[in-house]
């Protein structure tokens, strides 16, 4: 399974480029198991190699994830609790990932959309409520491309800083293994930000 994904996130990248980029991160915010956590550092090996740009790699990663936002964001203001037990399956968004999410909107206010969008598993979730609010659209906007931004930027750095040394890993432990050593600098990154925020949630409540 991992190296399958392996291969998609190469060829998705390698061959569509910006737009390709841009088409994955908007799937990937309305259907979670597209693997944009695998996609984005191979994005920033290209970028190591000279064949995409990092800051036009960033904005494409980040404009993709703004457009799948703003979808799920649409979905929670003009349908609702409906549209969520009629689409949930679909998304993958059940009525208790909801509940979850309008309780980190209680605690922490809008300020949850931007500290989301850097937690894996929540990015998708917190744009319905947000549109259920109904958050203002402006202020969605701003804190998903900021906190997208920032979490796409660590996923491509991270891949670009692999760089040269990413075939001599594929050489030795295989594409699995490739995936394995993403995934670890990512976990990393996550229990990072993961600690932010319950620090945070402690100073706060």
């Amino acid at each position: 399974m991992l190296a399958a994904l392996d291969d998609v996130a190469r060829d998705a990248v390698t061959s569509a480029g910006y737009t390709g980029l841009v088409a994955i991160m908007v799937l990937e915010n309305l259907f979670p198991p597209i693997p944009s956590e695998i996609v984005l550092p191979f994005a920033g090996y290209e970028v190591s190699q000279g064949n995409l740009n990092l800051i036009a790699t960033i904005a494409a990663a980040t404009l993709g994830a703004l457009i799948g936002a703003l979808i799920l964001y649409a979905v929670g203001r003009y349908g609702g609790r409906p549209a969520v037990e009629r689409w949930g399956r679909v998304l993958r968004i059940g009525p208790n990932e909801i509940r979850h999410a309008e309780r980190w909107f209680e605690r922490w206010g809008d300020w949850v959309v931007l500290g989301a969008r850097l937690v894996p598993g929540a990015r998708s979730v917190v744009s319905i409520p947000a549109g259920m609010a109904p958050m203002p659209l402006w202020r969605f906007v701003a804190l998903t491309t900021i906190g997208s931004a920032v979490w796409n930027t660590i996923l491509i750095v991270i891949g670009q800083q692999l760089g040269n040394n990413w075939d001599a890993i594929s050489d030795s432990v295989g594409g699995t293994g490739r995936v394995a050593v993403i995934a670890i600098a990512i976990g990393v990154a996550g229990l990072l930000v993961a600690n932010w925020v319950r620090r945070r949630g402690g100073v706060s409540g």
